[in-house]
């Protein structure tokens, strides 16, 4: 009979405890903790009254009447052996048990960390953080694999959501806007994951780029203008390079009178403007029923009178949806994609396009995309984990089958320091875009010479 089992006997609770205590030394002091902890909280559960249930399982717990009743059961389980917790961890205990009944349980701490922006759990030993675009491992550990499931139920549960061997992945939003995906066995080898993406608690602004080397100033004045003279842009780059952030600073630019509509599989973005319908993507039912994809979105946004529209990521044949609102009226719409470069953001476009299902000729696909998307900002996460705007593009015309562009500024990288960090310089190319006679058509004042050749400032 394993110590966990005899410890979850209800009979005899004081002798078994001090069977575990003269067995702790086959242990570490981090085993003792945690069968402690899973004690107390079984206590709590088996034994709460009707008034702490409705405290405890309310929407909108009060933290402290939360930690009050905890803290009561654990000072009575305390009292039958005192040494069986060093007092200072005593309000830890009591922390963590809440975190185990009403949050994220070992993660919680994370998640409240403004620091991580990414946790990554790869079963239940096995947690990793994000910070400064850095992976670290963690000594966060869960008990076990139920332990793990039983965090992913709760997070699942309030969304109305199901995760079982029949449907094994699943993607969706805490309440504070944090993403979530979560994959468990056949499909994971590993035990359950979860991954959390996390999002600035204040949405980061032009300043916050600039100040972090995201771009320069000048970039940041140009894609200002762009915006403001209804410049259709899609923001490119790999996974983590910042898209969904530099996508929600570029929507700051949207003057208050417009009216904007978004759309997201899992709404991340979060515009600061008052005329804003955000709508997001529904994934089918228990029964396979009741999905509503992106594409149909895109669609429905077309008849909601819309100045802009903003698609969180286009993925498929929302694609041409997209492309076809940019070229019917909706000038100043965003976008992000998946692609490595503004060249393979082009060519991912097309296949997208060819995932609609309409049998295209090629020639018109690329003339859609050639006179839809005017401006392509490629984002890339760099070997020191900071996030660069290493090329903004323009897309111009075809020419011979191709679609033919310019680079008007790039990111110029020389070398690295003793830290491993990147040394390099924003430029622009000297080349002024085709579309610049629409600045003043919508007032924006550039002056002409601020697209000569050098760095930026």
């Amino acid at each position: 009979m394993s110590l966990l089992t005899r410890l979850g006997r209800k009979d005899g609770e004081n002798h078994q405890v001090r069977i575990f205590a003269a067995e702790e030394q086959q242990d570490t002091g981090e085993d003792s903790y945690l069968v402690v902890k899973q004690r107390i909280h079984q206590r709590i559960i088996d034994e709460m009254t009707l008034e702490e249930q409705q405290v405890l399982t309310t929407n909108h717990q009060d933290p402290r009447q939360v930690e009050r009743i905890i803290d009561g059961y654990v000072q009575r389980y305390i009292e039958e052996d005192p040494f069986l917790v060093p007092r200072g961890r005593r309000k830890q205990l009591v922390s963590d048990i809440a975190d185990d009944m009403l949050g994220l349980g070992p993660i919680e701490s994370l998640h409240k960390d403004d620091s991580v922006t990414e946790i990554m759990v790869n079963g239940p030993s096995q947690v990793y953080v994000e910070r400064m675009g850095k992976l670290e491992l963690t000594k966060v550990k869960f008990h076990d694999t139920a332990h793990l499931m039983h965090i992913i139920e709760r997070i699942l549960t309030p969304l109305g959501r199901r995760i079982d061997e029949s449907s094994p992945l699943v993607d969706a939003r805490l309440e504070d806007g944090s993403r979530v995906n979560i994959i468990i066995p056949p499909l994971s080898l590993k035990g359950p994951c979860l991954t959390i993406r996390k999002f600035s608690k204040k949405p980061f602004s032009v300043e916050n780029l600039i100040s972090f080397g995201t771009l320069d100033t000048k970039m940041a004045d140009f894609l200002r203008a762009c915006v403001k003279a209804r410049i259709n842009i899609l923001v490119s780059g790999g996974t983590g390079s910042g898209k969904t952030t530099t996508l929600n600073v570029l929507s700051s630019f949207i003057p208050e009178t417009e009216r904007i509509v978004t759309i997201e599989d899992a709404a991340e973005l979060r515009l600061q403007q008052n005329h804003v319908v955000t709508l997001e993507a529904r994934p089918a039912n228990i029964e396979g029923k009741g999905e509503i994809t992106i594409r149909d979105l895109v669609r429905n946004a077309l008849r909601m009178r819309p100045d802009r529209i903003i698609v969180g990521e286009v993925r498929s044949g929302e694609a041409l949806d997209m492309l076809q609102a940019m070229n019917t009226g909706h000038d100043g719409s965003l976008t992000t994609a998946h692609a490595n470069t503004p060249r393979d953001a082009l060519s991912r476009l097309e296949t997208m396009v060819l995932m609609s299902g309409l049998e295209l000729p090629v020639r018109a696909i690329r003339e859609q995309i050639s006179s839809a998307i005017d401006l392509i900002l490629q984002q890339s996460r760099i070997r020191d984990g900071s996030r660069k705007v290493t090329y903004i593009t323009e897309v111009q015309h075809m020419e011979d089958n191709i679609i033919t562009t310019q680079d008007l500024f790039r990111y110029v990288q020389t070398g690295v320091d003793e830290n491993g960090k990147a040394i390099g310089h924003f430029a622009s190319t000297g080349l002024k875009p085709s579309f610049y006679d629409k600045f003043a058509l919508y007032g924006v004042d550039l002056p002409e010479d601020f697209f000569e050749a050098g760095e930026g400032r």
